[in-house]
């Protein structure tokens, strides 16, 4: 690639994270001498910043100008699908892995708040990027970097040392974290999970720092930035909206309709009525958290139709209860269908309902606690918990 170009798409970038508060000026160096194209295979599905979605593959021996455009753009970029199974030009099923939109990579490295010579643990190792950046802050011998896919460990290897660069890299399960005689000072997870393994609060030094992408399955992620006690207790606030992939271990099925209607024709004698709830309010990112901490273990699919009109379903993992919710444009109120012992649709309205009598609280006013005994989500102070999770893992 031509010096010149690197460097002018380094600087616009960089300009670009700085003008938006992504990055501060102590990450510039560490920016410029681990460049993000180092870490990119040569076929990228580049991704939009503000969701998840992703358009076809730009290759670079094809098009090398639009291979670098998106290399030195603030989006995100999938360089696996459906775990290295997918191999053609559109997208796939599931991106597998990335490299992660840079506003977020500096804005989670801003709440880690690492210092030169920090003990650091990140899972996820993905294309090497963020364990190159850490590297050259805290020293590469006080970084451990774990990935779970060997495939994708090789070529995050390959990308370091072509820098010169060898953090601690190891291929296993991210959840069980990797045990060292001194505890560290910051982990860092760049995959989401739904429960933060209490091991990464074990390896972690008191008054050190745990930052991770947190959601529960039905949908909704944020960064939480955890503090470990004395105690042996992690907890912090939620700091800002996110879209990563999940820890592959905490991916969770999603049973298909058929599971649920068993053969019968909706509505499959399920309970019929109308609700005033919009499926269109319930959407939101925030909305979608709220409603999944209070919903433990479900999930939703949209079915559209061409007049603009769709439904919402909502399931149970278990198969044993869901419900639908049929939209229509203008309309003020929308045909429900309930099934099982769950009253999915009343759940939702409720979780709903509380959120607005809270006063439509983002993602900053919630916060999260981790314990031996499990995590405990809560709004506004600790002492105010909204829901008791699943143990963590």
């Amino acid at each position: 690639m031509d010096d010149g170009k690197r460097e002018a798409g380094l600087k616009r970038l960089a300009s670009a994270l700085l003008e938006g508060g992504s990055i501060e000026s102590d990450w510039l160096s560490a920016f410029h001498a681990v460049p993000r194209d180092a870490f990119l295979p040569d076929r990228i599905w580049p991704g939009v910043a503000d969701g998840t979605r992703q358009s076809r593959v730009v290759d670079r021996s094809v098009d090398p100008e639009a291979w670098f455009e998106a290399a030195y753009s603030d989006i995100p970029l999938t360089t696996q699908w459906d775990e290295g199974r997918h191999t053609g030009d559109d997208v796939g099923t599931t991106p597998t892995s990335s490299n992660s939109l840079p506003t977020m990579v500096f804005t989670m490295l801003k709440d880690l708040g690492v210092q030169p010579g920090h003990q650091v643990m990140e899972i996820g190792t993905g294309t090497g990027w963020t364990a190159g950046l850490l590297s050259y802050t805290v020293g590469q011998n006080n970084v451990t970097t774990i990935e779970y896919d060997p495939e994708v460990a090789h070529d995050a290897a390959r990308n370091l040392l072509a820098l010169g660069v060898r953090p601690t890299l190891l291929v296993g399960d991210g959840r069980r974290g990797y045990p060292r005689p001194r505890p560290y000072d910051r982990v860092i997870a760049t995959c989401s999970v739904g429960s933060l393994p209490y091991a990464w609060v074990e390896q972690t030094a008191p008054g050190g720092v745990i930052v991770a992408p947190w959601g529960p399955t039905y949908g909704g992620e944020a960064i939480v930035r955890l503090v470990v006690r004395e105690s042996g207790v992690a907890s912090g606030h939620f700091t800002r909206s996110s879209a990563f992939m999940r820890l592959r271990q905490q991916r969770a099925e999603r049973p298909g309709i058929d599971a649920y209607l068993r053969g019968e024709r909706w509505p499959a004698g399920a309970d019929m009525s109308r609700s005033s709830l919009s499926p269109a309010d319930v959407g939101g990112w925030v909305e979608q958290f709220v409603i999944g901490v209070l919903m433990p273990d479900t999930f939703w699919r949209t079915e559209r139709y061409d007049d603009g009109s769709y439904t919402l379903w909502t399931y149970s993992l278990d198969t044993e209860s869901w419900a639908s919710a049929d939209f229509e444009p203008g309309a003020t109120t929308f045909e429900v269908a309930q099934s099982g012992p769950r009253r999915l649709w009343d759940e939702t309205e409720s979780a709903f309902r509380w959120w607005e009598e809270q006063g439509r609280p983002g993602f900053e006013r919630f916060g999260l606690s981790v314990s031996r005994e499990g995590e405990r989500v809560w709004l506004d102070g600790a002492g105010h918990v909204v829901t008791a999770v699943s143990a963590s893992e």
